[in-house]
């Protein structure tokens, strides 16, 4: 019995000494920071980080193409601009003429065509006095105009505007106008006016139509030597 004792404390003693040396290897896992970096799997592929590149901010993910926003296309250019219809005019009819003879060279074909307008057009100027308000005002002045030697007057007694006035004479041009006026100030007559007579007339409009810039900018050259005359677009 005391042998069996014996034996079995020495054992127990051998079995203690080979657990201490490690004979029968480790029963307890390493805590340490060296021995669990030696037992994980491609230990050496790992990288140790220092304090700053554990605190720093992760930096953003790529964009993702698909949420990147499309450039817009480019807007297609504006067509150029075009004009409808364009009219020109009221002509009377030797500048009618003039300006249809340089238009030609626009060679627009069935794009222009010409219309009749009624108008008027200055005939004479008058030289007058402007009206008295009744006959007898008429008369009286009538009478002053021949104290001062003149006697080529006509009192105007038809129904217009001018009723009751003193025409002091009719002429072609107002150059010739402006020289009995000059007269008859030198007499004493300084009452008297000039005034256009207008007659009706025919004038004449041209119209233009589906003009290109170009061909619009070189009607309006064409159309500055006239400068009494509108463009305008057609009504």
């Amino acid at each position: 019995m005391l042998k069996f004792v014996f034996w079995l404390l020495a054992g127990v003693n051998l079995l203690v000494l080979a657990i201490g040396q490690g004979y029968l290897g480790s029963f307890r896992s390493e805590t340490r920071e060296p021995a669990r970096l030696k037992n994980q799997l491609q230990a050496g592929k790992l990288t140790l980080l220092t304090q700053e590149q554990a605190t720093a901010p992760a930096a953003p993910p790529p964009a993702d193409d698909a949420a990147t926003p499309a450039t817009p296309a480019t807007a297609a250019p504006a067509p150029p601009p075009s004009y409808a219809c364009t009219e020109v005019g009221n002509f009377l009819l030797a500048d009618g003429r003039r300006f249809e003879a340089q238009v030609a060279a626009l060679d627009l074909g069935d794009r222009q065509s010409r219309r009749n307008v009624a108008g008027q057009e200055i005939s004479s100027y008058m030289v007058y006095i402007p009206p008295q308000g009744s006959k007898e005002g008429a008369d009286r002045k009538a009478g002053e105009l021949k104290q001062l030697g003149v006697t080529n007057y006509f009192i105007m007694n038809e129904v217009s505007p001018q009723r009751w006035g003193i025409s002091l004479g009719v002429f072609k041009s107002e150059n010739s106008a402006q020289s009995q006026l000059a007269a008859l100030n030198k007499q004493g007559v300084h009452s008297a006016r000039i005034a256009p007579r207008y007659s009706a007339s025919k004038q004449m409009a041209y119209r233009f139509r589906d003009l290109d810039a170009a061909t619009r900018a070189r009607l309006e050259k064409i159309k500055a030597q006239f400068p009494e005359q509108e463009l305008r677009n057609c009504k």
